[in-house]
């Protein structure tokens, strides 16, 4: 039996303009074996959670460099439970402040990635992560 493809949705939310990060990991996710579908520059929290409902996704990662995430992440969250998408994990990436790594956790981030965190890992989490949250749905 053939395993089903992961489904991630890679976003960059906010007036953040560089994508370098966000396509390297869209770039090493589907090397893996995922399907990724990259939203482009300048999404809405809205038009991410519209777009993680229609592509029916297992996985959001959020790339952020503006210092906007602890008012961009809360509201992606909520929008997605708000649609019934409480599955739906979400890893963020970018320029986070150690500081704010605990906040984002505790609202439901899966993990936080910073600059220089290898493409593998970030692979390996998401793997990980998805598998265990269909163990438990199980």
């Amino acid at each position: 039996m053939e395993q089903r493809k992961i489904r991630v949705l890679i976003a960059k939310p906010g007036l953040d303009g560089h994508d370098r990060g966000a396509k390297v990991v869209a770039r090493a996710l589907r090397d893996a074996g995922m399907e990724v579908i990259y939203t482009g520059l300048r999404q809405t929290p809205e038009m991410i959670a519209e777009a993680a409902l229609q592509e029916d996704v297992d996985v959001v990662g959020l790339s952020i460099l503006s210092g906007a995430h602890m008012s961009l992440v809360p509201r992606v969250l909520e929008l997605l439970r708000a649609n019934g998408q409480e599955h739906v994990l979400v890893f963020v990436g970018g320029i986070i402040p150690e500081e704010d790594v605990p906040a984002l956790l505790a609202m439901g981030v899966k993990a936080v990635y910073g600059p220089g965190t290898p493409t593998q890992t970030i692979v390996e989490d998401i793997r990980r992560a998805v598998l265990a949250a269909e163990g438990s749905a199980a």
